[in-house]
């Protein structure tokens, strides 16, 4: 896992971490029960102060997708699968609502919605 931090970014610096090891995760990068590099060691290797490190590991430990064992690390929470799937309905849910709006911009009906989203599935069938 490879994570690049962008001095430059409005985006928190402990924002960037966690986004970019929810996302090995969530890509299955990081795999279940999968080891974190430590939380010193991640911020030696960031260039960044162990605050940082811990802010963003903590957050992701609130969010259950690590787990922290004592005196051995943190690690890939086992039930991250369920975790992932919710956070994937979550997009699809919310890609729906903004589908839903634009087509009500553009005076579209339901069958019509409808019969988009069935041309896309066909076409991602090919």
């Amino acid at each position: 896992m490879v994570i690049v931090i962008k001095n430059n970014s409005s985006e928190p610096i402990y924002d960037q971490i966690k986004k970019q090891i929810l996302d090995a995760i969530m890509s299955g990068e990081i795999k279940e029960g999968e080891c974190l590099p430590s939380i010193r060691g991640l911020a030696r290797d960031l260039k960044v102060s162990v605050i940082t490190t811990t802010k963003a590991y903590n957050d992701l430990e609130a969010a259950g997708y690590i787990n922290a064992v004592q005196g051995k690390g943190y690690y890939v929470s086992e039930r991250s699968n369920e975790i992932i799937h919710e956070k994937l309905l979550e997009q699809i849910e919310s890609h729906f609502d903004r589908a839903i709006c634009i087509s009500r911009k553009a005076a579209l009906t339901e069958p019509e919605l409808v019969e988009i989203l069935q041309n896309l599935l066909k076409q991602e069938e090919r």
